[in-house]
């Protein structure tokens, strides 16, 4: 979650604490492809998350929080059939069969609500072990290879496959990804919806909402980076608790920061 986090760690404290002074000034809130349990493990303590945050977003949007209460679950084996469903995960399952790695662990396909996450190396690695299937992973695209062979195998069906994080793939129906929360959010009567996500170009699982007219979008590279286009867009002046290399690129800043205070605050990531 490059937006908020750093490999699929907690939140840094100094960040957590940052976030918290920006809501005083704007309504924030987290739209993420795990599913709820994940992210409040990776924000918070318990149910820390929901009253952190003013809108939670799980898995892409089909499992939704509005201060600190759900409100909205849709269930991706309902949508799609269970023939689908099964002909969908036996397909997975055969073709990691034939991926030789040098370690695989387990978890390699896990049901949530609104997706499927598809894991070849296994969601149960360690970190090394993840830091180490990314590496294999930018030169071998192993991931890049199974989702053409998951497109090829089931086109016209229906679905829609994303990659995000380090170590997997995301699997759901057509329409179901982060732009689900845009629902919720456009209902709410805002000025603005602004998006920070890492995963923004095509194939990714911050594409859709990132370019979704509805949104103003920004890459992030880093936590750090994320923090440093929120001081600059909703505070005139702010102490720089956080560093930002000079890779990251500046953000033009609004005409008038004042006029911000209704703006709501997204950050996307995939674990």
């Amino acid at each position: 979650m490059a937006s908020l986090l750093t490999w699929s760690q907690k939140i840094d404290p100094k960040l957590d604490e940052f976030f918290q002074t920006l809501r005083r000034k704007v309504k924030i809130g987290i739209v993420g492809g795990s599913d709820y349990p994940k992210i409040a493990e990776q924000l918070g303590e318990g149910d820390d998350v929901i009253h952190k945050f003013d809108y939670v977003f799980a898995e892409n949007g089909t499992v939704q929080y509005k201060d600190g209460k759900l409100v909205s679950k849709h269930t991706i084996q309902n949508h799609l059939g269970e023939e689908l469903l099964q002909d969908l995960i036996n397909f997975c399952l055969s073709y990691m069969g034939l991926i030789k790695l040098p370690k695989k662990r387990g978890t390699f396909i896990e049901f949530r609500n609104g997706m499927i996450n598809i894991s070849p190396i296994g969601r149960s690695c360690t970190l090394e072990e993840r830091k180490e299937f990314s590496e294999i992973d930018k030169r071998e695209k192993i991931r890049e290879k199974f989702v053409a062979a998951l497109k090829k195998e089931f086109a016209g069906k229906g679905l829609r496959f994303t990659k995000g994080g380090l170590i997997s793939f995301d699997v759901f129906p057509e329409g179901w990804d982060k732009r689900l929360c845009l629902d919720l959010l456009e209902a709410e009567g805002l000025e603005a919806i602004y998006f920070f996500g890492n995963e923004t170009s095509d194939g990714g699982n911050d594409y859709e909402i990132f370019n979704d007219p509805r949104t103003i979008g920004f890459t992030v590279y880093s936590p750090q980076h994320t923090a440093r286009l929120c001081r600059e867009l909703f505070f005139d002046s702010s102490p720089q608790i956080f560093s930002c290399p000079d890779s990251c690129p500046p953000v033009p800043l609004p005409t008038n920061p004042s006029e911000l205070d209704h703006n709501r605050v997204l950050t996307g990531a995939c674990l």
